[in-house]
């Protein structure tokens, strides 16, 4: 079963489109939360993650960070494990 996957962006941000990206590739759905157009929501993403920068994503309402902390998680090779995703391999 996946993993449900929230992630606090805006739109242009680099680091969010990066992490968009990962989780596409890995074939994630993913419930995106714009908070460039709320004070309330990025207030909301603080609260939750207890950061004032974007992406910050959270797997089964564990915050995991940001790109550069999904990225690692990725290159240690526990991201799809967290995800509940398994390799064929």
């Amino acid at each position: 079963m996946s993993a449900k996957v929230i992630m606090y962006s805006t739109r242009f941000c680099p680091y969010c489109m990066r992490a968009r990206r990962l989780l596409k590739n890995k074939g994630v759905e993913f419930e995106e939360i714009r908070v460039g157009t709320g004070n309330e929501l990025w207030q909301k993403m603080e609260e939750l993650s207890g950061r004032n920068t974007v992406p910050q994503i959270f797997i089964n309402d564990e915050s995991v960070g940001g790109y550069d902390d999904i990225a690692a998680l990725n290159q240690i090779g526990e991201l799809d494990s967290k995800l509940g995703l398994y390799s064929t391999q």
